[in-house]
């Protein structure tokens, strides 16, 4: 009995810990755009200026960000567990708004020279994902207005988009359908929308 106690003990701390839980002061409605970003308006900033360096539409940002994120700032993956109890680090590196791994981040910021840029910073975060959804155009063909391929790339790299990796993913597959058809969602409602900024 005791033993169950201290487990669930041990779990109920352990999800406390900055595991992404914390809404960082994330949007409420995430399934209307215009409301995102009259809740937000550093957000449209950020999205205008990845839009215009990179050429990455504001939905496609949207889609992928919510699909990574759901718009937390300092979301991080979940724990793995040895015996469902022993805690074993974290399934990868991924962080911040664009859950972008360490490895490519570094990556980031030797290219673009942003030394002090922030994976919890939504304009840096929209930056790296203009800069990476570039990289997976010119090696892939991908246009940056494809949402879906766009995503399959982002999550399993340019190298195993390439290889056709998602291919023996039916879940990827689906969850691309359904960043795609969020960023459908978000294109109409932002066509709609009176936004300042946008």
């Amino acid at each position: 009995m005791s033993r169950i106690f201290l487990t669930m003990a041990l779990m109920a701390v352990l999800a406390g810990c900055g595991g992404g839980g914390g809404n960082s002061g994330s949007p409420r409605n995430l399934d209307n755009a215009c409301s995102i970003l009259k809740q937000k308006p550093k957000y449209t900033r950020a999205f205008k200026r990845t839009e215009r360096r990179w050429g990455v539409p504001v939905h496609v940002q949207m889609a992928t960000i919510h699909q990574e994120s759901r718009f937390v700032s300092n979301a991080r993956t979940p724990f793995r567990f040895a015996l469902g109890v022993i805690p074993m680090g974290r399934q990868s590196s991924a962080f911040g708004y664009s859950q972008a791994l360490d490895g490519t981040w570094d990556e980031y910021l030797k290219s673009t020279g942003k030394r002090r840029a922030k994976r919890n910073d939504i304009a840096d975060a929209t930056d790296f994902m203009g800069w990476y959804m570039n990289q997976t155009r010119d090696r892939t063909g991908v246009a940056l207005t494809d949402t879906r391929n766009q995503y399959l790339a982002y999550h399993e790299g340019q190298t195993g988009y390439l290889r056709g990796s998602y291919n023996r993913k039916a879940w990827l597959l689906a969850v691309a359908d359904k960043v795609e058809a969020r960023g459908q969602m978000y294109q109409s409602q932002l066509a709609r929308c009176r936004v300042r900024g946008l």
